[in-house]
């Protein structure tokens, strides 16, 4: 079991190094990769060298970073003040108008993208400057935005309900047809809540609707910043190009499956860049030397999160190697308790499994064992699956190692580790026990 142990010291390292000894994530999370490492023994060298350079090649790591730059663009040109303009005009009055919009419109991204690292930077490059500017704090921004991510797992049809569908084990109790409807039910009752979480974030923290005098006439908003609704076609684009009826006909044209060709976490921020650069054009230096300085003041906003997000990755691929999923497996296999028992003791495991993996990998790894031992303990299996799915959904939300937070961290421009215990309550928590009372039958799907 030295990959549980491993896990265990990995995050015991991480919390006494920041919340005790008071020292910032990045340098935290990079005495955790050490720690993962230091259970390799002899082979250490090796076993850390690739944890690191199959993290360097992750898509998310240069989305994060992409996001950061474009969120950096844009704080040098109007466009993103025109689109919050208009914005601010439909919804402004109402308090907590943009907590709200960015809840929902998670869940219908999610539903459509179904990438949490994709749900979060999408959703998040408009809402999270929004809600800053209504007042909300950069950090509670950037745990709005990241606790929508898992969204994407707890509707159909995700690429880890098909990971997990697609298991000999699974398949044997249970059809993929049998768990859309479930499946979409329990997508709801995650969404539920986070408008619960919402309207108690909005009154806790005392958000008021936007200040009359800082709104514009919808009117206005839209003549003098019309150009900058171009920033949608971003996110649009690519999800046309590789989802529903245009992407299946333009696969079919050229041959290939469209959402394998184009990665959405890779090309939504590269045609944001586009859109800001061009939009931005007049507000953009005009010569090299120019380009220079601004490049230089963009190097800060690098920082903290290029550091946290690549030693995560580098940590959970040391994990993987020491054998973490299996070793998880075969200790789900060995219990055995009543049915309320064993649906904590697997939620806790997944969503244990899911904070150094994402959600697809998870699924992959330990997916099956989990569903086949909900339905040992009496669990109906099509209800399983969705629990297991809901339980595994939380991966946006695990702090140390969950994509989506270094992603709103860094549009926010927040330190990632201030997220870590709002998404532990508001988020994690919560999703784990809405898994747990769907497998149990008190929230029925």
């Amino acid at each position: 079991m030295i990959a549980i142990w491993a896990l265990v010291c990995y995050m015991t390292a991480i919390i006494v190094w920041n919340a005790v000894l008071k020292r910032n994530i990045g340098e935290s999370l990079l005495v955790g990769f050490v720690v993962t490492g230091l259970f390799a023994g002899g082979d250490i060298g090796h076993v850390m060298w690739q944890g690191f350079a199959e993290a360097m090649q992750e898509e998310v790591t240069f989305a994060a970073l992409a996001f950061v730059f474009m969120s950096y663009l844009l704080s040098r040109t109007p466009v993103l003040d025109q689109l919050l303009n208009i914005l601010n005009s439909l919804l402004g009055r109402l308090r907590g108008g943009p907590v709200y919009t960015s809840t929902v419109a998670a869940g219908i991204f999610g539903a459509i993208a179904h990438v949490g690292a994709a749900v979060t930077a999408a959703v998040g490059s408009v809402t999270i400057p929004w809600m800053k500017r209504s007042k909300v704090s950069g950090e509670l921004a950037a745990t709005v935005a990241a606790g929508g991510a898992g969204m994407g797992v707890t509707f159909p049809f995700s690429s880890t309900m098909f990971i997990l569908m697609g298991s000999a084990g699974v398949a044997a109790l249970v059809s993929k047809d049998d768990i859309v409807l479930p499946l979409f039910m329990g997508g709801l009752w995650c969404l539920g809540y986070r408008l619960l979480a919402a309207f108690w974030m909005i009154r806790r923290h005392r958000i008021q609707p936007m200040d009359r005098a800082d709104l514009l006439p919808l009117r206005a908003s839209l003549g003098a910043g019309w150009t900058s609704l171009f920033l949608f076609a971003g996110m649009i684009v690519p999800l046309l190009l590789t989802r529903g009826p245009t992407g299946g006909e333009l696969g079919r044209y050229v041959g290939v499956v469209m959402s394998d060709a184009i990665s959405l976490i890779t090309w939504i921020p590269v045609l944001l860049i586009a859109i800001v650069l061009f939009l931005g054009r007049r507000q953009l230096p005009r010569a090299g030397r120019g380009w220079w300085r601004l490049l230089e003041g963009a190097a800060p906003q690098f920082g903290v999160i290029g550091v946290t997000i690549v030693a995560a990755f580098s940590a959970s691929n040391v994990l993987g190697e020491l054998g973490l999923p299996q070793q998880l497996t075969d200790v789900l296999t060995q219990l055995h308790a009543p049915k309320w028992a064993m649906t904590l003791i697997v939620g806790l495991i997944v969503v244990a499994v899911a904070i150094p993996l994402t959600a697809s990998a998870t699924m992959a790894a330990i997916g099956p064992v989990a569903v086949s031992s909900l339905a040992e303990a009496g669990v109906p299996a099509a209800t399983a699956c969705v629990a297991v799915l809901i339980f595994a959904s939380t991966e946006g939300a695990s702090p140390p190692s969950g994509a989506p937070i270094y992603v709103a961290s860094g549009i926010a421009g927040v330190n990632p580790a201030r997220t870590f215990a709002p998404l532990v309550g508001y988020y994690c928590l919560p999703i784990l026990l809405i898994g747990a009372a769907v497998a149990t039958g008190v929230l029925p799907v």
